[in-house]
């Protein structure tokens, strides 16, 4: 187990970015930077024994911030705060108080605002080389930061094993009452050779998903999967019966007892034999096949297109701050958030 922490070259602000490497003893390397705890590099063998990069991500640091990117903004790679996902006209009530956050996607407000936790330079408060290779990142959320109350702290721990599991612990608590609802949005594809993701066999453990309006926002009604394009209770392909033009942009509900570690998906890609399972504590997995995504210069000068990656974000229900009857997304002075979520790569 080896822990490498480098320096970009790169400040923002007063804080300096740095690259933390972390390898297990087959060789798999994972590179994070401390902006966004962005997920560069999770480089993996495959069954042909040939090492491969199935993250989505820029070469050079500077490519994350520079403007051409950031005027269609992916989020590729980055932790996602205070607020995952979209939440209606971007307003909340908490203790009898409304609160307005920044529209940044039409009428709603996605992600967390302007200035989210994946803008951030998280300070690298420790690393360790046993019993895993880890880094533990820290970001004080101060009252105000785009418009949510209370100061929060947040922890998140990258730790890697020789299981090729990244293992991803959240923790964060508040002096004041505040929603939260945290996940990461790396950007994976499995190919050997980029190709779109239409022919991974993805399987999710989910017997419904969450109804969206026009703007993808849910809305509180709970619809099953059974005869619908969004069934992947059993195996099959990505592109089977997706829609064509869109492909998936979905939030389900996984099968689940609330708050117990349980596998969420399952994808795999034939030609490499790789395959990504994802296992969270969290209730929901948002499904994502990057109908958005265009990104210039991407690794190796590559252009990334949409359907050239899949997404798979645990998170709690989106938009719950405004829908009662969803599990509580608003943390107490008194409590503790906690969160697990494992990318586990197999490779047969």
């Amino acid at each position: 187990m080896k822990v490498n922490k480098i320096t970009t070259g790169h400040k923002i602000g007063d804080k300096e970015v740095f690259a933390v490497e972390l390898v297990n003893d087959k060789g798999t390397l994972v590179s994070i930077f401390n902006y966004g705890t962005i997920i560069n590099k999770f480089v993996v063998t495959n069954k042909a024994g040939v090492q491969q990069d199935i993250v989505l991500g820029f070469d050079n640091f500077s490519s994350y911030v520079d403007k051409e990117y950031l005027k269609n903004y992916p989020y590729l790679g980055a932790v996602i705060g205070r607020y995952a996902n979209r939440i209606k006209k971007g307003k909340f009530v908490v203790d009898g108080e409304e609160y307005q956050l920044a529209k940044n996607n039409g009428e709603d407000c996605l992600h967390g605002g302007l200035e989210g936790f994946d803008k951030k330079v998280w300070d690298i408060t420790s690393t360790s080389e046993a019993p895993h290779a880890s880094v533990t990142f820290q970001h004080f959320s101060l009252d105000g930061e785009e418009n949510f109350p209370g100061d929060l702290a947040v922890q998140l721990k990258f730790e890697l094993t020789n299981n090729d599991e990244l293992i991803l612990s959240y923790q964060a608590d508040t002096d004041e009452a505040t929603p939260i609802n945290l996940t990461h949005h790396s950007y994976f594809n499995l190919s050997t050779t980029g190709d779109k993701i239409g022919k991974h066999i993805h399987q999710m453990n989910a017997s419904s998903y969450l109804e969206q309006d026009e703007n993808f926002v849910v809305t509180g009604n709970l619809l099953p999967v059974k005869d619908s394009i969004h069934d992947f209770t059993v195996a099959r392909t990505i592109e089977e019966n997706w829609d064509k033009v869109d492909g998936y942009d979905q939030s389900y509900v996984l099968d689940k007892t609330y708050g117990e570690l349980t596998l969420a998906s399952k994808t795999t890609e034939t030609n490499s034999g790789l395959s990504l399972l994802v296992y969270s504590t969290e209730p929901v997995a948002h499904f994502y096949t990057a109908k958005h995504l265009a990104v210039k210069n991407g690794k190796n000068g590559k252009e990334y297109g949409e359907f050239d990656a899949f997404c798979v974000e645990t998170q709690h229900h989106p938009n719950a701050v405004n829908i009662p009857h969803f599990p509580n997304t608003v943390l107490e002075p008194e409590e503790v958030y906690t969160q697990t979520t494992i990318y586990k790569v197999i490779a047969n």
